[in-house]
């Protein structure tokens, strides 16, 4: 597995890390645990050495799960990273006591990597106004937290204020071919590693968007390419080329993403893609852009919607019905939503999505749209 540097830190870590916000789920939702520790063992006996949860991702379960898969021996081999979320904060004594809660959870004694979860201006001034920045100054003066960083979703003069703001030892932004110059992006990138900060990659494949339900234009794209490369291949030896990224997290589901994506790590060196490489990756992206209609990456931050609306479903299908122009052939699946109460039909106009959206979407004005257009008269 290739190895980078993280910015002040000098830690090696591997260039693929293993997200934990997707992992394997049974019937009813839960995580698979025999699936998803396998899955994450085999991932670090290949070679991987960082694995990221937080607070929140599988309501809450994520970060017990990676307590159990660092069990018999695999937590001297990995960096574990985790998140305090800082939208429940509502006292500075709320700083300490989610943090327990965590370390609790993952069964361990110190956080490698401990990031302020999903900061944009609103958040940051939250996590300041409750002392969230001494805390971290303390609990790593403890040895309870190794590394201190943020993730980050909203504008790139907010990404400066932030990175400036405190002598942090790392950063994690959303970076694809698709967000080139999308909140951070690309000069926020050159931006954190101009200050020492090593930069961490999320949603290099835009939340998997990148490689399933490609536009026929996009397909016959790569098939004709003088070199052969799956649709994951060419997302991730974009972000593996800016010489500026550290890491490459990857929500990984299945074994074979797994082992595909550790194929692809393994020789994706930065500056490597040929001028006729990224020219490809440059219409693809043209191609794209003309058809996805919402850009939702299904975080599934806006969820659970207090109406019920299923609102990444919604989104999915109105963007894979738009890419291939088949409305009529989408209907029985939104049928299906109508049936479950889960349509955007149902939607009342809080704003309650639109406030956790990191990607700071119109989400009850696409809702608006999706529902009509799946319920119009064929």
């Amino acid at each position: 597995m290739q190895k980078r540097i993280i910015g002040k830190t000098k830690e090696e870590v591997s260039l693929l890390g293993f997200g934990c916000m997707r992992l394997p789920t049974l019937t009813g939702g839960e995580i698979d645990e025999e699936q998803a520790i396998s899955m994450i063992r085999y991932a670090i006996d290949a070679g991987v050495n960082y694995l990221d949860t937080a607070y929140n991702y599988h309501g809450g379960k994520s970060e017990a799960l990676v307590g159990k898969a660092v069990k018999d021996g695999y937590r001297e081999k990995v960096h574990i990273a985790t998140k305090m979320p800082v939208w429940l904060l509502e006292s500075p004594e709320d700083c300490e006591r989610l943090f327990r809660e965590q370390l609790e959870r993952l069964d361990i004694e110190q956080v490698d990597f401990y990031l302020l979860h999903s900061l944009n201006r609103d958040s940051w001034h939250k996590a300041v106004q409750n002392e969230a920045l001494e805390f971290l100054e303390q609990a790593q003066s403890e040895g309870l937290i190794k590394y201190v960083g943020f993730s980050f979703h909203d504008e790139l003069p907010v990404f400066r204020e932030i990175v400036d703001s405190y002598p942090w030892d790392f950063c994690q932004i959303q970076f694809n071919y698709m967000d080139e110059n999308y909140q951070a992006g690309l000069a926020g990138l050159k931006y954190a590693a101009s200050k020492g900060l090593g930069v961490i990659i999320m949603e290099p494949l835009r939340g998997g968007r990148l490689v399933r339900n490609l536009p026929a234009e996009i397909e016959e794209l790569f098939e004709n390419a003088p070199i052969k490369r799956t649709p994951a291949e060419w997302a991730l030896r974009w972000v593996a080329d800016h010489p500026e990224v550290s890491l490459i997290l990857s929500g990984m589901h299945r074994q074979e993403e797994v082992e595909e994506n550790i194929r692809i790590m393994q020789d994706a060196q930065a500056n490597s893609l040929t001028k006729e490489e990224l020219g490809i990756i440059k219409q693809a992206k043209e191609i794209y852009l003309n058809r996805v209609q919402v850009l939702c990456t299904d975080c599934k931050y806006c969820q659970p919607c207090p109406q019920g609306v299923d609102i990444p479903r919604v989104f999915t299908m109105y963007n894979d019905a738009s890419i291939y122009n088949n409305f009529d052939g989408s209907r029985w699946l939104y049928d299906n939503l109508i049936k479950n109460e889960h349509d955007a039909g149902r939607c009342v106009a809080c704003e309650q999505c639109e406030t956790l959206c990191p990607q700071h979407l119109e989400i009850i004005k696409f809702l608006d749209i999706a529902h009509k257009a799946f319920t119009a008269n064929p």
